[in-house]
């Protein structure tokens, strides 16, 4: 009897020796149940704004639509702020402008801030035919403001994720200078004629202390075939955000439209947010390597027919998995 339990520890002892220690494995990724995002929902809010006209500063239509968008952001339960401040453009115009702050479980300490501007250019500049025409900008930048429109539709109805979130929607942004025309500097105390409102809330925040762990700023996000590279200044401020973003991006099958490649450098509202607001913020904005953004940038054909439901509910669901994968 002893000699058989004898043999057993033998051969137990011969086994575990002839056993290879598995290698640590690494920790699998957490699933999640992320809110889905409605690409008809953000269709709709896109078309919304179009039908108030040109949201061209100091015009009716701008008005009408900030204080819908206002109106909405309150309805969803944000706690929102409006920043109303003055402005000087290129060309002498005085602009009376509202940054739109929205703030979700402000309770939170860790923050992401998402952005994009919801004023239209005031001439189409790049409309061969008519570049003095106002026109509906749909893409530019209706549809960025849809998707957060709709991500704040979807963070009141459902349970909320690990961190606060922000949304802010700049105004002023696009009314710099002409495509043809002189060059003209900006006074002291203005970096740029573009990107207003991003300036103004830099150098002035909602709140004094304000600060985000990180920013996505859209811009131009709705448009039928586009594709989104990796923005250099993006790179240059905030490269694990851009890795985190576009790597959500393939995850969910989106890597044809989020394209890990680099093409050029854009003065954005988010180059103001890092240099004046010291946020690290990224751009998701299309662009091809020639240098174009699109065809119908800055012209009459920026309207609902280039819109496609597709690229919105792309652009919404990987914000929607970054915001709930975030710890």
């Amino acid at each position: 009897m002893i000699r058989s339990v004898y043999l057993l520890l033998f051969i137990s002892f011969l086994v575990s020796c002839g056993k290879k220690e598995k290698p640590q494995e690494d920790k699998p990724e957490r699933l999640l149940s992320v809110p889905q995002f409605s690409s008809d929902s953000a269709f709709w809010f896109t078309e919304k704004q179009v039908k108030f006209g040109p949201r061209v500063p100091n015009t009716p239509a701008h008005r009408a639509t900030g204080d819908y968008l206002i109106s909405k952001l309150k309805a969803y339960g944000a706690a929102t702020t409006v920043q109303e401040f003055e402005a000087t453009t290129f060309d002498r115009k005085k602009l009376f402008l509202r940054n739109i702050i929205a703030s979700y479980f402000p309770e939170k300490q860790k923050r992401i801030l998402l952005a994009a501007h919801w004023d239209t250019r005031p001439f189409a500049d790049k409309d061969q035919q008519k570049p003095d025409a106002k026109f509906d900008g749909a893409n530019d930048g209706a549809s960025g403001v849809a998707v957060l429109l709709e991500i704040a539709r979807t963070l009141a109805k459902n349970s909320p994720p690990d961190i606060g979130v922000d949304i802010i929607l700049f105004d002023g942004e696009d009314w710099g200078e002409k495509e043809s025309g002189n060059r003209i500097s900006p006074p002291q105390g203005l970096d740029s004629w573009w990107c207003l409102g991003s300036q103004h809330w830099g150098k002035h925040k909602h709140k004094s202390n304000y600060s985000a762990y990180y920013g996505i700023l859209l811009d131009m996000v709705g448009a039928k075939g586009a594709h989104f590279f990796q923005e250099g200044n993006s790179l240059e401020y905030a490269p694990k955000i851009v890795e985190k973003v576009w790597r959500t991006a393939a995850r969910l099958g989106h890597s044809s439209l989020f394209v890990s490649q680099k093409e050029g450098s854009i003065t954005d509202d988010h180059v103001f947010v890092n240099e004046l607001a010291k946020i690290p913020m990224i751009d998701i904005i299309p662009f091809d390597p020639s240098g174009s953004f699109g065809d119908y940038h800055h012209t009459q054909k920026d309207n609902m027919s280039i819109i496609s439901k597709e690229t919105l509910g792309a652009v919404g669901s990987v914000l929607l998995n970054v915001i709930y994968y975030e710890e």
